[in-house]
């Protein structure tokens, strides 16, 4: 197995040989048999090991044989101790979603503290079969099919096209300790059932079956890059704007394929939908229609789909503001205030207002719903829900809508339009200029 690592690396991978590499190593036999056959190679790398405290002594005694391992190589170790049950509690995570967070997490902290060009994972092509059966079961797309990418950032994985078979062998041949982890036994875990029950009965239907599935898994890729390029040019012609607070996309576009419900999954599935009948009939709906995962909200309007993130939807905070002597800061920008002798025209980010009507303190502070001001220049109230209608703004203007009020009446819809109420006259003593830089 050396000769074909090592020729496996000079094809595929030559980069490795020159790069500095933090090895995950568990104690089991693959990560071990990694770390022994990068050592042939005589490789620059170092050892990483998590002891997520799930097994009492044994966690321990994996630990204790890890720093044996690493002396044995003559390599640097780096330990760290995980209270995981805890984590994935906190988190609302299965003990293996977990686990595989806090040691992904962990092994990219080291690699950008200590200056590790690649993280080297142990997965080989058993793991790959099981990872695909298990995405199957539970129902995937394309992506869920392709497998375990061999390179992912700067997480390699340069087992994955060796058979368990094959590492044991080595293992044996070279007389190389590891441990056995007793949960890999039991049949509670999805993957252990699949390990143990299905996959010896699809071996023994065919007993190339890993070679079988690699071809497999290459037509998939094949087939995922064809998807990819499509998605790409629809992409290119739906989407009108990007930005930090949302991305706009055009109906039409979702309308003219010839599956729209398909273009729809491959364009938003890794926001968090799972309606997917509630996403394709956003392209039919009124205005104002919606559809929401954990992260993430996708609006009608008018012709388009509009993509936000519901953290940049949260309501800020209101600001107090007592005096109008110094700026404040807002998340607007400054906002300044001056008493001046001369009235200007108002425009987007300064307003000129009547001072002794302006009482303090005064709240800066999102729009709500039962909001009423009187439009400069207009007679009467509107409510300010139905003026931002009138305006056009898109759903995620309307939410980012602040106002300027003082005890409780608007005095500028700010950026917008300032109140009728506070406006300048001819019996105006004190001019108060209010400026938004």
């Amino acid at each position: 197995m050396l000769t074909a690592f090592r020729e496996y690396i000079d094809d595929h991978f030559k980069f490795l040989h020159s790069a500095r590499l933090l090895i995950g190593v568990s104690g089991g036999i693959d990560s071990v048999v990694l770390s022994h056959l990068c050592k042939s190679l005589d490789s620059d790398f170092a050892l990483a090991h998590c002891n997520f405290n799930l097994r009492g002594e044994e966690s321990n005694a994996d630990e204790d044989f890890v720093l044996e391992l690493a002396e044995e190589l003559d390599v640097e170790v780096f330990i760290q101790n995980f209270d995981t049950q805890a984590y994935g509690e906190e988190h609302k995570l299965s003990i293996q979603m977990a686990a595989r967070e806090l040691r992904y997490h962990w092994f990219e902290e080291l690699a950008e503290q200590l200056q590790f060009d690649y993280i080297l994972t142990a997965h080989h092509a058993d793991d790959n079969l099981e990872t695909f059966l298990i995405n199957f079961t539970r129902g995937t797309g394309l992506n869920g099919l392709t497998g375990i990418p061999e390179v992912n950032d700067n997480i390699v994985r340069p087992l994955l096209r060796f058979s368990r078979v094959e590492i044991e062998a080595y293992a044996m041949e070279e007389q190389i300790k590891w441990r056995e982890d007793s949960s890999n036994s039991s049949r509670k875990y999805l993957r252990n059932k699949l390990r143990h029950e299905v996959v010896p009965i699809l071996k023994e239907i065919n007993p190339q079956l890993l070679d079988s599935f690699q071809n497999t898994l290459g037509y998939l890729n094949d087939t995922a890059d064809i998807v990819e390029e499509s998605l790409n040019a629809v992409s290119k012609r739906a989407i009108t704007t990007i930005n930090d607070k949302e991305i706009i996309y055009k109906v039409s576009e979702f309308k003219k394929v010839n599956n729209p419900r398909a273009y729809l999954f491959e364009m938003f599935k890794d926001f968090g939908f799972t309606e997917w009948n509630d996403v394709v009939d956003l392209l039919d709906a009124e205005t104002g229609k919606y559809v929401k995962s954990n992260t993430h909200r996708l609006i009608k309007h008018r012709e388009f789909l509009i993509l936000t993130d519901r953290q940049s939807e949260r309501r800020e905070e209101s600001f107090v503001i007592n005096e109008v002597d110094n700026p404040v800061e807002t998340p607007l920008g400054t906002l300044d205030f001056q008493k001046v002798d001369a009235l200007e025209d108002n425009s987007s980010t300064t307003i000129f207002v009547d001072f002794e009507n302006i009482k303090f303190p005064l709240e800066l502070r999102i729009w709500e719903t039962d909001d009423v001001f009187h439009p400069l220049g207009m007679k009467g109230k509107k409510k300010l829900s139905k003026y931002l209608k009138d305006e056009k703004l898109l759903p995620t203007e309307k939410a980012h809508t602040w106002v300027l009020a003082s005890k409780g009446n608007i005095v500028w819809v700010v950026g917008m339009r300032a109140d009728d109420r506070f406006k300048v006259t001819d019996k105006t003593q004190q001019i108060l200029k209010i400026e938004l830089t």
